[in-house]
């Protein structure tokens, strides 16, 4: 069972960043294509991100390119750097593979934008 664990998030102002991190400790995700998910408040999760293998990365046009996604797999861990977040990125992020199998879902990490 792989374990899914997100870090980084918190309360930031309209226009400032923030960086979140995902580890699956125990498991590897190296060879896996995986994305960031957020679920906003009364809404359903949707991705944000996603990252192959090898680095290719795409995301979803609300992003408008102000989210990085990244991963470092010496140390098994995907990135997201948010830049200039909105309001309406308040959400739970996730990650997890990009798959029509996915893992189970880690706690998230809480991402508030609010002034």
């Amino acid at each position: 069972q792989v374990q899914l664990v997100e870090s980084g998030g918190g309360l930031v102002q309209p226009g400032g960043s923030l960086r979140l991190s995902c580890s699956a400790p125990g498991s590897t995700i190296v060879i896996l294509v995986m994305g960031w998910y957020r679920q906003p408040p009364g809404k359903q999760a949707e991705l944000v991100e996603r990252i192959s293998s090898r680095g290719i990365t795409n995301y979803v046009d609300f992003v408008e390119g102000r989210f990085t996604i990244s991963r470092d797999n010496a140390k098994n861990t995907v990135y997201l750097q948010m830049n200039s977040l909105k309001t309406e990125d308040t959400a739970v992020y996730y990650c997890n593979r990009v798959s029509s199998s996915l893992y189970g879902w880690g706690q998230g990490t809480q991402v508030t934008v609010s002034s």
